[in-house]
């Protein structure tokens, strides 16, 4: 039976290749695209807290666009709440069913209800797509029908299920029926919203995505397991960006992978996304995660939270070179490297003595890859708090950890610049240089002695964890 339906893009799911809504549709389908600017989102007060992701957004909506067109029909695109919306024009439309692609946060899940609720007021049924992760989030359970709370048998299961991808891929829709008013506005400049432009940001949109995915799996990915710790060299996939916003397909990117040769090296690649996958899957079971700690011990932990501290670390002015360039790293380009990641939230939560939820509010405010599952689990893991996190009691070295993943300096003196003229001798220790050296650098000593903040640290989760280090 010929239908109308409403194919709803909500930026997370940002193409055409491998979308799910093409597993849904027959061949006498009437298909509505329609992408809503959310007031809240795109007014400049609003899209300056998230001006990186804001950017990629908006150059991968222009090529969204520019694809649905060469298909033969348009992207509608609209302004206002979705929940009051599309209800609108769903019944304007005459559509007869609804689609678009689950959210995983609690307060997407909040809005897909409501918007369900006030769809059902006109009988017109709302269809969630998985298209943000390998696996329906809450489908992969213990024996006991509970979600894992340890990743490496949550990952076996996933690998004992495989991933079926089925490609469907149309080359062309029908037209936007005649009869339905357009009204299209258009996509949002970064001079309307009141940011500047950063050419430092990772491009967005499917055509450099896969660049990006082509030229990892035809060279980085064969030493993945040894190089995709080092900061000095490109040995990750940098595809994190486009994950997060769907201009690549988690599922395409795990099939091209396996067709580009199983080794060890690309395991462990395929295995970093079931992180991913179980990041996500951890939010789905317990959502609280975004405000409180996974550990019930860790509430109420006992952080120091002192605002001196807190500007260094933004600032990058540690004085402790690796952590510093992490933080510019992050305000310069969007990105940071995932080991540097672990190290500056290291540094920040125990040797700072800094809430974790700082740190985590500050990387989704810069970080291009913003994800809230992925960014809170991570931060949670570095602070010891998190489900099948890194021991309480264990404090990266941010000496040992630059030495080992960033030997020859080539990361530090690319994000500190008062550091590039500085010999590989003192580059992760510049306080121990002679005077005369260290007047010319014009770099801070550092804020915090290693051995003093790690004991501050052990000493308050003594008497809080009330348990003594191993």
């Amino acid at each position: 039976m010929k239908r109308r339906v409403l194919w709803w893009f909500r930026g997370k799911d940002l193409r055409i290749e491998d979308h799910p809504f093409f597993e849904t549709l027959s061949p006498d389908d009437e298909v509505i695209p329609l992408f809503i600017i959310d007031p809240y989102f795109f007014k400049p007060e609003r899209a300056k807290e998230m001006p990186h992701r804001i950017q990629f957004l908006l150059e991968s909506l222009e090529e969204l666009k520019e694809a649905i067109h060469n298909l033969g029909t348009e992207l509608i695109i609209r302004e206002g709440k979705s929940v009051d919306l599309i209800p609108q024009l769903a019944k304007e439309w005459k559509i007869d069913q609804v689609f678009c692609c689950r959210w995983i946060e609690p307060f997407g899940r909040e809005r897909d209800q409501r918007l369900s609720d006030a769809l059902k007021t006109h009988s017109i049924p709302m269809t969630l797509l998985e298209g943000e992760t390998l696996f329906p989030p809450g489908s992969i359970r213990n024996g006991s029908d509970q979600m894992f709370r340890v990743f490496t048998p949550f990952s076996k299961v996933c690998w004992s299920r495989g991933i079926h991808n089925k490609e469907s891929t149309p080359t062309s829709l029908p037209p936007i029926p005649s009869d339905i008013k357009i009204h299209s506005i258009s996509i949002p400049s970064l001079t309307q919203l009141k940011i500047e432009r950063n050419p430092h940001i990772q491009k967005g949109g499917s055509s450099e995505g896969k660049k990006i995915l082509h030229a990892f799996l035809s060279g980085p990915v064969s030493s993945y397991s040894s190089m995709r710790d080092r900061m000095d060299h490109r040995g990750t996939s940098r595809l994190s960006a486009h994950i997060k916003f769907g201009t690549l397909s988690i599922r395409s990117i795990w099939q091209k992978t396996i067709l580009s040769g199983l080794t060890d090296d690309t395991r462990k690649f395929l295995n970093e996304l079931l992180w991913r996958e179980f990041s996500h899957h951890m939010l789905w079971e317990w959502p609280e995660l975004l405000s409180t700690p996974f550990r019930q011990d860790f509430r109420d932990f006992p952080y120091l939270n002192n605002q001196e501290d807190w500007r260094a670390w933004l600032e990058g002015k540690t004085g402790y070179p690796i952590v510093d360039a992490a933080a510019r790293e992050l305000l310069t380009t969007g990105y940071v490297h995932n080991r540097a990641r672990m190290i500056s939230a290291s540094f920040l939560t125990k040797h700072l003595l800094i809430d974790y939820r700082r740190g985590e509010e500050h990387f989704m405010k810069y970080l291009t890859d913003g994800d809230w599952a992925q960014n809170n689990a991570g931060w949670q893991w570095s602070a010891g708090c998190g489900c099948d996190a890194q021991p309480w009691f264990r404090i990266f070295n941010p000496i040992t950890q630059a030495l080992k993943f960033d030997p020859s300096g080539e990361y530090v003196r690319k994000y500190v610049p008062e550091l590039s003229e500085v010999s590989n001798e003192w580059i992760h220790t510049p306080w121990l240089a002679p005077e005369d050296l260290r007047s010319q650098w014009r770099y801070p000593n550092p804020i915090i002695g290693l051995d003093e903040g790690r004991q501050r640290f052990l000493a308050a989760a003594k008497v809080h964890l009330k348990r003594d280090t191993p």
